[in-house]
């Protein structure tokens, strides 16, 4: 997110359009971003929706399948150059000699190197989140229709009591079957 949000903060600035390579992406990190925080924190509560869940899942896969797809050009770049600088020769007798560069000259284009870190990471959300899909489904309901108990609470209430006679004794009991 941090490197993106570089990429995105550099062409607002300069106020120039961000490229779509690197919007599309941004958007997808953020929103991924966001479903993983919220599933984290319900997570008490994943095991009824574990099906939802998973086809989120699904979707942010396709979302960075298709973000990485907009970057893949950067995969054949070459981001850095690496010159050797002054040689010695060391001399080994019998055994020859060598030829040895004392010091390199390393040219690293910081952009390049970002976007193609971008580009592994996008992978790398897309294989996660597949995994995280498929943990979803076996997580699942935990509770099968047969591991379900149905309590059942019986109540009695019995009326016996006799019209004809006011002074009579009344019980109050009947049936009644309540489902919980």
């Amino acid at each position: 997110m941090g490197m993106l949000a570089y990429f995105v903060n550099g062409w607002v600035s300069l106020n120039q359009l961000t490229p779509d390579y690197v919007l599309v992406l941004f958007i997808v990190s953020v929103l991924a971003l966001a479903w993983a925080i919220y599933t984290l924190f319900s997570y008490h509560r994943s095991s009824t929706n574990a099906t939802f869940v998973a086809i989120v899942d699904l979707l942010f896969v396709g979302a960075f399948i298709g973000a990485v797809y907009a970057l893949r050009f950067i995969a054949a770049a070459d981001c850095t150059h690496i010159a050797a600088g002054s040689y010695a020769d060391a001399q080994f007798g019998p055994f020859g000699s060598a030829r040895v560069a004392t010091s390199f000259d390393a040219s690293v284009d910081k952009t390049c190197a970002m976007l193609k870190a971008c580009f592994a990471f996008g992978i790398m959300n897309a294989v996660f989140f597949f995994i995280t899909s498929v943990l979803a489904c076996f997580h699942g309901d935990r509770m099968g229709s047969r591991d379900r108990a149905t309590y059942v609470r019986e109540t009695h209430y019995h009326r016996h009591g006799h019209r004809s006679s006011p002074h009579s004794r009344r019980s109050s009991h009947s049936h009644r079957r309540t489902y919980v």
